[in-house]
């Protein structure tokens, strides 16, 4: 939300009070007609961007090999080290300014500027036209054609490639195929190396306008072999499926981004071609490796489950018993604060259960580290003598044994709850009494250790779950599973160890 008020604003800052700019905030203009109601393209030509979105698929999967092998190259030599990653930026910040600036001094030819037939462009054509750069050439007269690519904002060079008319070889008002070249390949290269240095670098936008000049290279290329004009769909059209491609072989999606480049479109008529461009171009790129996204996922090894259960899980008989973790860090529903203290200073779990000794270990709820700690921050302790009754017994009763400390007050300092390093534990209140049962989560999701891992594992995501309580069949923990114990190679390590390994296993409660 904040985003669009901001984008909104800036798009309105140079109009006259009163006069907002009414354009869409995200927009790749207008796309008209060029032959009245008709479409702008035949039947059969998504034959041929079916074949644009499988060489956009080979593109996306280059890119995603080369970016993948920067990265692992990034994460042991630059990332562990800020004054080499600041280094990093400035070399690269370097080296693509400068390509930048000597690319269009390469370009050795002017293009005139179609005035001749300003008089029925639209005023959208009009508006790019004067939006081309006349870099070493003669200004309001010629205009540099790689410098009009590169020196212009990202989206409207995006609007030049899609909307500049091409119908033929005779049109001037266009990109030549070597200036097109000239652009896309050092400019791919040059995101494949940005993708992921220490500074905020989107893909969306590079990958849309590579993707548009390799789409209207390929028009343009088909146009030469028609010399009658006509035949093939204009170069913007193939442009947009060029854009399609590029970015469906980087990020391997193809509902959303159908959604996405059709609302930015705002044209019905290429709902099928982007569809048939998109599956292509993943189809393609999911035969080589992954999307761009899923493979830093996996570099960063971030624990994120997929839909769809592992295949792993599909084609072997695995229970909850198998995957879970067994050495359980647990608490009881009274507890010494020296004794949590030192398992907080312990371990780094999230989550802990709290298990009722007296009546056999079973499971009576869990309760978070941020409320642990900040319990022990307020010293919510009761005195060590609290739990003696008038018989000198040490039962627990319905009673509470320390102050109780509000819900809203342990919840305000949100998100940035205490740290064990911000508790201070005294000596003497190691012995105190911390009474969990007020702050327990009483009713906790579990499953028993019996249990299909497809049921798992879809309890689990489906319920967006951190950790989950493996029980056994008198509500006994015997061990926890959290997102890394769902992951496949987890899965498979499970398969070495056996349906029953977990019944030999000890189990230590705190």
């Amino acid at each position: 939300m904040i985003t669009l008020v901001t984008l909104y604003t800036l798009k309105n800052l140079d109009s006259w009070w009163g006069q907002a700019n009414i354009e869409k905030l995200f927009s790749f203009g207008e796309f008209n007609s060029l032959s009245g109601e008709a479409s702008n393209f035949s039947i059969w030509e998504l034959l041929l961007f079916i074949i644009v979105g499988c060489l956009g698929g080979l593109i996306g999967a280059c890119f995603n090999a080369a970016n993948e092998h920067l990265t692992i190259w990034r994460m042991t030599r630059v990332n562990h080290s800020k004054t080499r990653r600041v280094v990093e930026v400035l070399v690269v910040s370097m080296v693509v300014t400068t390509v930048s600036f000597i690319l269009p001094l390469l370009w050795w030819r002017c293009t005139d500027l179609p005035n001749d037939i300003m008089d029925w462009m639209t005023n959208q054509e009009k508006n790019l036209v004067e939006a081309l750069v006349p870099y070493q050439c003669e200004r309001n007269v010629q205009y540099n054609e790689v410098a009009s690519l590169i020196f212009t904002d990202a989206d409207v060079a995006i609007k030049q490639l899609f909307h500049f008319r091409e119908a033929g070889q005779d049109d001037l008002a266009t990109f030549s195929s070597a200036a097109l070249f000239i652009f896309f390949l050092p400019y791919i290269t040059m995101a494949t190396f940005v993708y992921g240095v220490g500074v905020p670098s989107g893909l969306f936008v590079p990958s849309l306008l590579s993707g548009a000049a390799f789409g209207r290279l390929c028009g343009h290329l088909l146009h030469k072999l028609d010399h009658d004009s006509g035949t093939f769909a204009d170069s913007g059209t193939y442009a947009l499926m060029g854009a399609a491609a590029v970015l469906g072989g980087m990020a391997r999606m193809t509902i959303s981004l159908t959604v996405i480049l059709l609302e930015a479109t705002g044209d019905m008529q290429y709902v099928l071609p982007l569809m048939l461009t998109l599956m292509a171009a993943r189809f393609t790129g999911n035969v080589f490796n992954e999307g761009l996204y899923d493979i830093h996922i996996q570099l960063r090894k971030i624990p994120f489950l997929e839909a769809e259960v592992p295949s792993l899980a599909e084609h072997h008989e695995i229970v909850a018993g198998q995957v879970m973790s067994t050495d359980v860090k647990c608490l009881r529903p009274v507890e010494r604060a020296g004794v949590v203290h030192d398992l907080l200073r312990s371990c780094s779990h999230g989550t802990f259960p709290i298990v009722d000794t007296s009546s056999g270990g079973t499971l009576y709820g869990t309760a978070s580290r941020s409320t642990l700690c900040t319990l022990l921050q307020r010293r919510a302790f009761g005195q060590p003598e609290a739990l003696l009754d008038e018989h000198g017994t040490g039962s627990l009763g319905p009673r509470r044994l320390s102050p109780l400390v509000q819900w809203d007050a342990i919840e305000k300092v949100y998100p940035r709850y205490p740290t064990i390093e911000d508790v201070d534990m005294a000596p003497g209140d190691r012995s105190c009494w911390l009474d969990l049962r007020p702050y327990a989560n009483t009713a906790p999701y579990t499953v028993n250790e019996t249990a299909s891992i497809q049921r798992t594992y879809r309890l689990f995501r489906t319920l967006g779950l951190r950790h989950l309580c493996v029980v056994n069949h008198n509500n006994q923990v015997v061990g926890i599973i959290t997102r890394k114990d769902l992951m496949p190679e987890s899965l498979a390590a499970s398969l070495l160890r056996g349906r029953n390994a977990h019944l030999h296993e000890v189990h230590t409660l705190t």
